[in-house]
Parts: structure tokens; sequence; C-alpha cells
């Protein structure tokens, strides 16, 4: 991954990497913070093998960080802006992370703050959004967005970013063995709903990197602006965003979180070529007032990822943009992305294409994944490549469950393979809902409704939803004598979880469904509650 970006930046020094509201980072510039981060956690005392973490929106902030720790030979580990202080320190002390980067928001630095007092992080390093932006915004942030920032402690285990990057940038490289070497732990629900971290090595990023670059048979022809709209520490944008444009020489314009008015504001002043997104994010701005049919005159290829892309939203899209939606597949497991609908030539839609160059794939049996699926039924989808990580961490009891016959990853995921080799999942094995391109696990939901004295029973399911895919709801029963209501364990809920974790309705029934052996059961309760 080093070598991947110093390439593109000795290759083009001067081209723009990034455009952060209007402002603009070359590669060389970037790669000079780079180098100025991975000196400053030298002179720290963090060196090779170490985990950092990025709890970090779509800033310049962090793709300086994200080279500068990999150029150190340490270890980046990703963590959402939308976590809770709990998740936050859950998944910092299972990661072993030592060092946090940040950012002053008011919606970050707190949490930020009360995890470095409650676990074993030992520092923060906390950056400004105005010191990043053109001067002119620099300066109306400065003045109006006041109550959007909180302020940097006088505290020694709290850090500015400026202070870290304080040096000429030119300490010693350390040498990284590609296939050995961990370049990031990615947090995921794997097949279960206990988070675990993906490790992905160097060779898998990079790797990844090439096989999504090398769907586009125009690569090269023409100039690479991409829209990053997605957020860069979801491992669909760390790929197919961030690692694939670095590779290809690209621009980024970036956005510190997707909003429709301000993406269609970056889209008519920078004239992307691309743009990855999600289902919903494509939804939002058919949506936005104010959209036009110009505004996209410049998009060719739309990759959609993270949720299944319907049919309608897809035609809709096509026909009032006049760019090509092609959909994908990936897990954090394999770095981002598995396989993709060609950019040109035969696209089916409602699959998830075909597998990446170098990517196998096969179907095995439901129940005994030794074993193939019966003749002419669908089986758990099963994946071997150069981009499939190489365990989870620190969880080496989990390979049995996850891998088999030699490192092919288990997907939980079921499907169909055509005789032109394109994939379509018709259901899942996981539990998981699908929420917006977020993965939610209804366990840990119901592990929060158990702490509720009212609460006897809880079953959380994923339902449609017409704009963010699914969104999940609790069914529960209440002990005896208890008294309250939905809309009241409602409001109780969901302030204790992420953004996307929430919610839509709480619904108290007298009883809920239980298999035979009198395990409560979500798949008859979907069936109740969704007939047909």
């Amino acid at each position: 991954m080093v070598e991947l970006f110093e390439q593109s930046a000795a290759a083009h020094p001067q081209a723009n990497l990034l455009d952060f509201m209007g402002r603009k980072y070359s590669y060389g510039e970037t790669l000079d913070g780079a180098n100025r981060v991975a000196c400053g956690l030298r002179a720290l005392g963090y060196g090779p093998g170490d985990r950092i973490g990025l709890f970090l929106p779509n800033v310049p902030h962090y793709v300086a960080a994200y080279y500068g720790i990999l150029k150190l030979g340490a270890t980046v580990v990703n963590f959402s802006p939308l976590y809770t202080v709990e998740e936050l320190t859950a998944q910092v002390e299972d990661s072993g992370t030592r060092l946090l980067f940040t950012i002053s928001a008011s919606a970050l630095l707190p949490t930020a703050l009360k995890v470095l007092d409650q676990s074993k992080l030992e520092r923060l390093a906390v950056g400004s959004i105005a010191g990043a932006l053109p001067a002119a915004k620099s300066l109306f942030y400065r003045l109006f967005k006041g109550s959007e920032v909180t302020p940097r402690p006088a505290d020694p285990r709290v850090q500015a970013f400026s202070q870290l990057i304080d040096n000429d940038g030119l300490c010693e490289t350390v040498p990284i063995d590609p296939v050995k070497d961990l370049a990031l732990i990615q947090y995921t629900g794997g097949t279960t709903g206990v988070p675990k971290g993906a490790m992905l090595s160097h060779q898998n990023l990079s790797a990844n990197a090439r096989q999504v670059a090398r769907l586009d048979p125009h690569m090269g022809e023409k100039a690479d602006t991409i829209l990053g709209i997605l957020p860069f520490f979801h491992v669909f944008a760390n790929t197919c965003v961030l690692n694939r444009t670095v590779l290809t020489g690209g621009e980024i314009v970036m956005l510190p979180r997707f909003n429709a008015k301000q993406a269609l504001a970056a889209l008519r002043r920078t004239h992307p070529r691309s743009m990855p997104g999600v289902p919903t994010m494509y939804q939002a701005l058919l949506d936005a007032p104010g959209m036009k049919a110009s505004d996209f005159k410049s998009l060719e290829y739309c990759i959609s990822g993270g949720a299944p892309l319907s049919s309608a939203l897809k035609a809709q899209w096509e026909q009032v943009t006049g760019a090509k939606v092609i959909e994908g597949y990936g897990l954090s497991e394999s770095s981002g992305v598995v396989s993709c609908n060609p950019y040109e030539g035969l696209n089916k839609s409602g699959t998830i294409g075909q597998p990446l160059i170098g990517t196998r794939v096969r179907l095995v049996d439901k129940e005994d994944p030794t074993r193939p699926p019966p003749e002419g039924e669908p089986g758990e989808i099963v994946v071997s490549g150069p981009q499939i990580m190489r365990g989870y961490w620190s969880r080496p009891d989990t390979d049995a469950d996850t891998f088999v016959d030699d490192h092919w990853l288990r997907t939980g995921d079921v499907g169909t393979i055509d005789e032109d080799g394109f994939i379509k999942i018709v259901d899942r094995l996981k539990d998981m809902i699908a929420v917006g391109g977020f993965k939610v696990f209804p366990s840990q939901i119901e592990a929060l409704l158990y702490k509720h004295d009212a609460v006897k029973e809880a079953l959380v399911i994923g339902l449609p939803d017409s704009y963010l895919g699914e969104l999940p709801y609790a069914y529960v029963t209440l002990n005896e004598g208890a008294e309250t209501t939905g809309p009241e364990l409602g409001d109780w809920l969901n302030p204790q979880l992420g953004k996307h974790e929430r919610v839509k309705e709480v619904v108290v029934r007298e009883s809920l469904p239980k298999t035979m052996i009198g395990k409560l059961s979500r798949k008859d309760l979907i069936a109740e509650v969704m007939p047909g």
C-alpha cells in the first residue's frame, strides 16, 4: 500500500489528489503530510505492528493519517463516526488501539474523550476542520459554526494534529512484508452479531484496488475524478474511492458526509466521471429539490453496493442522469469487492455481477459447506482470491466457521450462479439487517432491550423500507405486572443506539413465535408480520 501511494505521487506530484470543499491537495502535498504523520507517530514511540485508530469523517486528515500509519508499518483501525461511546470503547479495547485520530467536531471529540478516560487508549490526535477548508470557508466556519466545535482540552494525552505533523517528514522508513503485515483492521459482524476485526494485509488491499481498477475499460484515457460521498471508514469506500483512485492517479472530490444538496453542488462544480454509492444515496439525489438532469452530465459510471439495488431505482437513475449504474458485491472480509457487473457489455439487473479478476466464487451446501449444494438449488456463496482477509483479529477459534477448503471465505449469503457467471443473492444465512448500506445486528439491540425491567422477551427483525432498504423493528413481551408502551420503550432504547441502528418501532405483543424447542424464532415472526 505504501508503494501504491508513493508511485502515484512520484508520477504526478503536482496533480490534485483531494478536493475538499474547494481546497485542493496535490499528491506531493498529501505524501508530505503522510510522511509527517509517520514521523510524528514515531517520535511518540509508536512503530510497526501498533494499532492506530481513525475516528474520522471524510476529511483530508483521514488520508494523511491513513497512509502515514501504513508508512510507519503500523496497522490502521477504522471506526465509524456514528459509534456510541460503548461501541467505540469495545472496539478500541478489542483491537488494542493505542492512539486515535479524530477532529474537534462536537459530534466526535466528546465521544473520543470519554473513550480515552475509560479504556486503554493512550492518546488522541485532534485535527481542525477549519484548517482544512479554503480561506473564505475557513473564516465562515470559525465565525458561524462555533457550536459545532468542542475545544481541545489542556490534557497531555490530547495533541493537536498540527503539532503531530510539525516535523520535516524525513524519518527512517521501515520494510513491509505485503503478505504478512497487516494494513487494516476493519470491524464487521461476520456471520454473527458480535463485531469482529477483519485482518487485511497490504497485499489484500492493494490487490483489491487493482482488481477494481481493471473493471474500467477506459482507465487512463480520461481525467479520473470521483465523487467521494461514501464514508472512508467503510471498506467499500476505502477500496473503491480511496485506494483505487490513488492507484490510477485520479482526484477525489471529498464531502465530510453525504448530504444531497452538497453532493449536487459538488457535481455541478467538479464534473466527476464516477460516483460510487449505496442505493439510498441515489434515491436521495433523485428526490433532492432543485435536482436537474444536467447536474449529472459528466457522470459515466455509478457503482452501487452495500445493499440490494432495486431494478426500478436503477432504471430511474439511468433514465434521469444518463449514467450507468453498476451493481457489485463485497464484504469487509474481502477488502471491499468480490464481484461486479461489467462497465460495458452484458449487465444483468438484480445480480451482483461476475467475480473480479483473480477471484473464484462457488456455491456450497447451506447445511454442510464441505459439499456442493443439491443440483439446481441455491447454495452458500464462498470466495477465494488475493483480497480475502487473513482471518479475524484475536479470534483464531472462528476460522473453522469462517473458512472452508483451504481458505475459501464463507460469506453467509445464499445465491445462484448462471451460465454467464453472474451471481444472484437469493437469501442470507445471517440475521444481519442492511440499513442504507450499514450492517445492523439484531442480537445487539435485543441485548439492550433485555436490560429494561419491563421486557420479558425481545426479537428484532428487518422489514423493507423504500428509502433505506430495511429498517429494524423490535417486538417484545412484558413481564407480569409491567406497564409500559411500545413508544415509551422506543424512547428509552434509541438514544442508546447508533443512528443507523435505531428501531423504527417497538411493538408490545402478548407472545412471540418460538421453535419446537422453545427458541424465539425471527423467521416465524417475519412470516407473521409480512404474510406472503
